[in-house]
């Protein structure tokens, strides 16, 4: 029997810090955004998605993954990204989100003109799409600060940018005119390329604008596409005070972690699912691998560098997880690593950060005492637009309106399950 009443749960203040756009439309509005752009959807009912792109689950990585070839279909205007954004936020803030980071690799959505000459009246720049983003959180936010109860937390977020591991010319018209440019490096030359440049157009939009991107991240196939390759562009961001989250450790073992932690500068993980795999490292040079992921786990817990958990995700893209009792949080729980329970697609996985916490809470050893450490460490661990003294103000509020549900609820952190 559970020590959490489920209305404790519903109201306890909550982070998403690891949440794709473009995996977390409402089925309506990829319905309705699909038939004001032409996009031909396998499906115009939410019932028929469901059946044949949108399942419950899912027989590998590709098929989860086939779903993205139609949200960013529809996701080429402006109105379109303000739309999903300022849905999300209302979304995530209707089950008790209050500090939400959005991530998504802006150029699947720029076409156009990519230089500095004037742009034609059917382009979508860098800046075009990150506007249009944050005008959708920035409106969602208002209203929903506006509406808030006496006493509850206030509403925030932050834009993550995410470069991309891999792509081919067929992924965006910004990266077929990327790839064309380029028309005569290797592949790798030219990811790695398209990453730097990302990244100096993040950092340059920091400097000229308010919109309030917060982090650079790596997303896209490990294998074969290690994080060391983006030591520049990570350097680049870091040089430069933002924040890095990279996806690691997804579907790859532990040396991606590492490399992500010491090549990148990643202040938070994506997934860390195989940190404990040992299974999973390929280097001759490691002669003990249960020594080496000893190793790992502590340097992680040391350095308190957050990985985002996302549970239902996992189980749905890695078929050798058959069972959630096999999932990686019940180690990382034992060695004290700092963790957050995160969404990753609200849509393409059918979850809320709710229904995250409840599978923690079902299926792991979660107290009380560790329920409030991983709300608490997603506030702490955030990447805040504020600045320090203000976010250090705005944790104590979290903890101290997280403590009154406790005391309101009976929820006593030396509970025993």
């Amino acid at each position: 029997m559970s020590v959490f009443p489920r209305e404790f749960i519903d109201r306890i203040p909550k982070t998403d810090l690891h949440v794709h756009l473009d995996g977390s439309l409402r089925l309506s509005t990829l319905i309705d955004l699909a038939r004001e752009s032409g996009v031909n959807l396998p499906s115009f009912t939410e019932q028929g998605l469901c059946e044949l792109v949108f399942k419950s689950s899912y027989a590998n990585l590709d098929e989860y993954l086939s779903g993205f070839a139609w949200t960013v279909k529809v996701l080429q205007s402006p109105e379109a990204l303000e739309r999903v954004a300022y849905e999300l936020a209302i979304d995530s803030s209707a089950e008790g989100v209050r500090h939400l980071e959005v991530r998504f690799a802006p150029q699947l959505h720029m076409r156009g003109d990519t230089s500095a000459n004037p742009r034609d009246a059917g382009s979508m720049r860098f800046e075009d799409v990150m506007a249009a983003v944050d005008r959708g959180l920035r409106r969602a936010r208002g209203e929903i600060n506006a509406a808030r109860r006496h006493g509850e937390p206030e509403f925030d977020y932050g834009i993550i940018v995410t470069a991309m591991r891999f792509f081919t010319r067929d992924f965006s018209a910004y990266y077929r005119t990327f790839c064309d440019m380029h028309a005569y490096s290797p592949q790798n030359e030219i990811i790695r390329a398209a990453a730097i440049e990302l990244a100096r157009a993040t950092v340059a939009l920091c400097r000229s604008s308010d919109i309030q991107i917060v982090a650079f991240d790596l997303a896209g196939s490990e294998h074969g596409y290690p994080a060391g390759a983006h030591e520049e562009a990570f350097d680049y961001v870091h040089e430069n005070f933002l924040k890095k989250t990279v996806h690691a450790g997804e579907a790859y073992g532990p040396e991606s972690i590492f490399q992500a932690i010491t090549k990148l500068h990643a202040d938070r993980i994506g997934h860390g699912l195989r940190l404990f795999d040992t299974e999973m490292i390929n280097s001759p040079e490691i002669a003990d691998r249960a020594q080496y992921v000893r190793g790992l786990a502590n340097f992680i817990a040391d350095r308190r560098t957050t990985i985002e958990v996302c549970l239902t995700s996992n189980l749905q893209t890695a078929p050798d997880i058959t069972d959630i009792s096999k999932h990686s949080l019940g180690r990382m729980l034992e060695n004290n690593l700092s963790i957050t329970l995160c969404t990753d697609n609200r849509l393409v996985s059918h979850t809320t950060v709710t229904r995250e916490i409840l599978l923690a809470i079902e299926n792991f050893a979660i107290t009380p005492k560790t329920l409030k450490n991983i709300i608490v460490y997603g506030f702490k661990r955030s990447f805040s637009y504020k600045p320090y003294p203000e976010k250090r103000k705005y944790v104590r509020s979290i903890i101290d309106y997280y403590e009154r549900l406790e005391r309101e609820y009976g929820v006593l952190e030396d509970a025993e399950l």
